[in-house]
């Protein structure tokens, strides 16, 4: 799909460059920067299959997962109606262990996220995230050796994977900073984001299937080879900015350089760092990222596990359930992303409106679900209701403070985005973690304590966002300023 697309944009340019093409939507669909959105679409479908497959297989792989057969576990749990058990498992991790071995990516994936920002922006966007999915891709093929090692192997391997993850966003944000129009921002920067959660809606159901039929090593060895072939079309498919491009058409580059002329070009070795740390609407950012990716990283990592120990479904029920909510997710995105940008060209509101509506939107609607998901009981069908209107919901922030950093200093996005995305690792840290230890001694209450924290803190994050979050160039961020 992205070799024709890009065999669309070839032509295209050909026809531009010897006829002339009018304007309009199909042109921008085939264009050199809709071609890097889906290229990006498909990096990112890669990059987090390879970040949540561990989610789901760490319960094929677990031996004496049933709550009942754990020590001061409360047997007050929905009845058990699975039918079928995984194929090869392995060894038995406690839910305090699994919370360990699920955080520990973000142990490492912290450790990466400013030098990721920095180095990006000194050596390009394209180099360092196809290094960092080669290396994810690399490291996923030998998780099965850990695990076979035992717990501090497999998290140590984690942590590993979370450190070459670490660069991605990053390095992304740097190339969109030379790629994206202002008023193309949203659709173009969520259309590739969107490829995060369609590739956690493929991967569940998948790895669940892999591991009911192939075993649980075989979801490793497939998307781990997988995400290595695809590397090759990345370092031949994607270009650092629209004047490396080949086959980009003169009128497109016109339209992309003059219109971001204002923002100056990349930063260089200084960083306007006192500046920053005294902004308020970074540290807007930075709040709404880790009260929003505390809720979220609970479900991506601890989805699977309350379908399984709540809920009972078997592994092949659970990876589809667990994979429904991201559908949602990722068709909200998209949607956002278009509505974002169609009330910014219609000049119906500021950009600083447009970012605090989305991001009230994406924040309110998910700890509202998530407060009714912990009063469903055992209620199946409510609970996968709700599940799923809270992360479509949480899809609408990718066009509130998701991108909020293009619009305050576009020149250190991405130095920017490894700022409050550590923000935002911290929470991935604390909240698995945190819900082992809320769920290891009575899972049902346990698990309604984990569905109200994560309410709370998206509330105060919103409230945090909306009073000092703002859609204007900084003046430290200004090319000129930095110069002086």
């Amino acid at each position: 799909m992205v070799c024709g697309w890009c065999f669309l944009v070839t032509w295209r340019s050909y026809l531009a460059r010897s006829e002339g093409v009018p304007s309009g939507f199909f042109c921008r669909l085939c264009s050199a920067r809709y071609c890097l959105a889906l290229t990006l679409h498909f990096s990112l479908f890669i990059a987090y299959s390879l970040r949540v497959n561990l989610s789901l297989t760490i319960i094929a792989m677990t031996n004496g997962t049933d709550p009942g057969s754990l020590s001061n576990v409360s047997t007050d749990l929905c009845p058990d109606h699975s039918h079928t058990q995984p194929n090869g498992s392995h060894r038995e991790f406690t839910p305090e262990t699994q919370g360990i071995i699920l955080s520990a990516f973000f142990y490492g994936y912290i450790f990466t996220q400013l030098l990721g920002g920095y180095w990006s922006g000194m050596f390009g966007g394209k180099l360092l995230l196809g290094s960092g999915l080669l290396s994810s891709s690399a490291l996923t093929l030998l998780t099965p050796f850990a695990a076979g090692l035992g717990a501090a192997y497999l998290t140590g391997l984690q942590a590993l994977l979370g450190m070459a993850q670490g660069v991605i966003f990053p390095a992304q944000y740097t190339l969109w900073a030379k790629w994206a129009p202002p008023l193309e921002r949203s659709r173009l920067m969520n259309f590739a984001e969107a490829g995060c959660t369609f590739g956690t809606f493929i991967t569940f159901p998948a790895a669940a299937i892999i591991c009911q039929y192939l075993g649980w090593p075989y979801v490793f060895y497939i998307l781990g080879g997988t995400g290595c072939v695809w590397c090759v079309f990345w370092f031949l498919l994607v270009y650092e900015d629209p004047a490396c491009h080949p086959r980009i058409s003169a009128r497109e580059k016109e339209y992309i350089v003059s219109s971001l002329a204002n923002q100056g070009s990349s930063h260089g070795r200084s960083l306007p760092l006192l500046a920053m740390m005294k902004s308020l609407p970074l540290w807007a950012i930075a709040i709404a990222y880790f009260c929003n990716d505390w809720l979220f990283y609970m479900l991506l990592t601890s989805m699977p596990t309350y379908m399984n120990d709540v809920l009972h479904f078997d592994i092949r029920e659970n990876g589809l359930l667990s994979a429904l909510p991201y559908i949602g997710n990722w068709l909200g995105t998209i949607v956002s992303g278009l509505l974002a940008d169609f009330l910014l060209s219609k000049h119906l509101f500021s950009m600083t409106m447009v970012r605090k509506l989305f991001s009230g939107l994406g924040m309110l609607l998910p700890a509202a679900s998530l407060v009714a998901v912990s009063y469903v009981g055992c209620n199946y069908t409510a609970a996968v209701i709700f599940l799923t209107l809270s992360m479509t919901a949480i899809s609408m922030c990718g066009a509130g403070f998701n991108i909020n950093h293009m619009d305050i200093a576009p020149r250190y996005a991405g130095f920017l985005l490894g700022i409050t995305n550590t923000f935002g690792t911290i929470s991935g840290i604390i909240a698995p973690t945190a819900v082992g230890f809320l769920t290891s001694q009575d899972l049902l209450s346990g698990w309604r304590n984990v569905f109200f924290v994560a309410a709370a803190l998206n509330l105060f994050g919103l409230l945090f966002y909306v009073t000092f979050g703002n859609g204007t160039i900084q003046d430290w961020a200004r090319e000129d300023t930095a110069l002086q």
